[in-house]
């Protein structure tokens, strides 16, 4: 089978739409340009729908099982919230998280036919392509949470439905998916194969889940595993997340923003230095 047709025709797609002459420069050719990329890695998704269902399969485990069980011991401190409520956030960063950090392999994928190639040899900011294809995953993430909502209001879950809440989820779901997307980016660029790959990627998934707030309170965690909570991006997004859609809490909402569009700057400019290494 030849793979280098799909992808030198991959490859011209984005060339035209990237390189499309625009009204102006500046600013609008570079938003521009990354909507470019988003549409590109969103055509992926759309050939392939059965990946949606595929994934948000374990999330509705957690729900069904686990929120269910944990529910009916109520051993957990949760101010009262029905646990099944109070786990719901965590669920959705969980699937943002899980969704984001195995983002990289595409890198490598592209790496293998060509295409990352092409891409690079355009004369363009790399970082269009890095928030791009960080973008591309928080939309992914976010047809994963309309799935978990969906279910979670089947199942009757006390969630606040106001529209301000949804988009708050929106806002934050994105901002943590280009967050754990860029790290992967840049996860991709050292570790050079998807074997490496997926073996630190469960290495960062799993610690990451289980000392955040996703679970339980961090008010319950021994002190040292409350000290790597307080570090831990995860628990930002579960914070606001539970803020927008269980306590309506969100006194310490722009703090917690703060903190992770930093992180974000951060990894998307370091993604966007070492991008043109992925090629090699």
């Amino acid at each position: 089978m030849n793979c280098s047709a799909p992808a030198d025709s991959q490859g011209a797609l984005a060339k035209e739409n990237i390189k499309r002459p625009l009204p102006g420069s500046g600013l609008l050719a570079w938003l521009r340009s990354v909507s470019a990329v988003v549409e590109m890695e969103a055509r992926k998704l759309l050939h392939d729908p059965m990946e949606l269902i595929t994934r948000a399969i374990q999330p509705a485990f957690w729900l069904l099982i686990f929120g269910q069980a944990f529910g009916r011991l109520r051993a957990l401190p949760t101010s009262g919230v029905p646990y099944q409520a109070f786990l719901t956030p965590g669920i959705l960063a969980q699937s943002t998280m899980f969704i984001s950090i195995f983002y990289g392999i595409a890198i490598i994928w592209e790496r293998d036919l060509g295409l990352l190639q092409k891409f690079l040899a355009m004369p363009l900011p790399r970082s269009i392509f890095v928030l791009g294809k960080a973008l591309a995953a928080g939309f992914r993430s976010l047809t994963q949470v309309m799935m978990i909502l969906a279910l979670a209001a089947f199942m009757q879950i006390p969630l606040r439905w106001h529209p301000f809440a949804l988009l708050g989820v929106a806002c934050t779901v994105i901002l943590g998916s280009v967050l754990f997307a860029s790290f992967s980016m840049i996860l991709a660029v050292v570790l050079k194969t998807r074997e490496r790959f997926m073996g630190f990627g469960q290495l960062f998934t799993m610690p990451l889940f289980f000392a955040s707030n996703a679970l339980y309170p961090v008010e319950i965690m021994p002190a040292w595993l409350q000290a790597l909570a307080r570090v831990n991006p995860l628990t930002y997004i579960v914070e606001l997340l539970r803020g927008f859609l269980v306590s309506g809490d969100l006194a310490r909402g722009p703090a917690a923003f703060g903190i992770l569009i930093m992180l974000t700057v951060i990894t998307i400019a370091i993604a966007a230095r070492v991008y043109p290494r992925a090629a090699h």
